[in-house]
This record gives structure tokens, C-alpha cells and sequence, in this order.
């Protein structure tokens, strides 16, 4: 069978094979692989130093789109809003805030956890109830978790 292969076709077959490496890790030298490790580090420290939504102060919980309470994150609290299909309960801890418990089915408002961050937000869409956190300025004041 492999007599039936034209030469060209069969230097093709094996030049592709190539011992399981791809051709253009071939043309790299060692000072390219330090280089891509460097700005591979670089990446993974930058993300978590410049991808911060800044330090939250209070929270910020609305029904409907209204403004129904801002709750200082200084003092840990329980807060209850009544909403469309029942009682969303809100916990205040120092520094942080979360949906502890939500009539709504499938619980993602609930199961999203502790938000920290300044414009962080947890929506309860079936109960019409979102939970967003605010703080001082910070690089992206502007955006909220939805814009990341």
C-alpha cells in the first residue's frame, strides 16, 4: 500500500508527522521562550492589580428599578425586600454583601456569594430585586460587573 504513495505526497505525510512538534516551535530560541515567559508573568500580575472595580462602601438595593434602601457595608446586617413572587433577605457583612436567600427558582442571585468589589451587582430577576454594591470612584467607576 504504501508503494501506491507518490514521493511528493509521501514527504508531505512525514514532514507533517514530524515528530509530534508543531514547525513553528522549531524557530523559537531560547531567548524567545524567556520573552513569552516574562509577559506571560506580567499578564498574571497585572490582572488582579488593574481589574478591580474599586473599595466598596455601601449597598445599593433596588426593586423594580427603584430605590428601595442603601445599606452601610460597616455594620453587619439583615435586610428583607418584598418583591414580585416574595422576601428577598440581603446580609450585610463589614466590607461585603449577599443575597442570602431568594424565592426565585433556579437561585443564581443566591449561589453568586459574597460581592466585594465597588459595581459588583447580584439580580434576582424573577423577584425584580437586584443588590448592587458602590464605593469611592475607582479606575472604572463607570462600568459595572455586567460591562467586565
Amino acid at each position: 500500500m504504501k508503494d501506491n504513495i507518490p514521493d511528493g505526497l509521501r514527504e508531505l505525510l512525514e514532514q507533517a508527522a514530524g515528530a509530534g512538534q508543531a514547525p513553528w516551535r522549531t524557530l523559537l530560541r531560547p531567548g524567545d521562550w524567556l520573552l513569552l515567559l516574562c509577559c506571560a508573568a506580567l499578564v498574571a500580575t497585572s490582572f488582579p492589580l488593574l481589574w478591580r472595580g474599586g473599595v466598596a462602601d455601601r449597598a445599593i438595593v433596588k426593586r423594580d428599578g427603584q430605590l428601595v434602601t442603601e445599606l452601610a457595608l460597616n455594620v453587619a446586617r439583615k435586610y428583607e425586600v418584598t418583591g414580585a413572587i416574595g422576601t428577598t433577605v440581603i446580609e450585610v457583612q463589614p466590607g461585603r454583601a449577599r443575597v442570602l436567600s431568594d424565592p426565585g427558582p433556579r437561585q443564581y442571585c443566591v449561589q453568586q456569594g459574597w460581592l466585594t468589589r465597588a459595581n459588583a451587582v447580584a439580580i434576582c430577576a424573577p423577584n425584580h430585586v437586584t443588590l448592587q454594591l458602590a464605593g469611592r470612584g475607582g479606575a472604572h467607576a463607570g462600568y459595572d460587573t455586567i460591562n467586565y
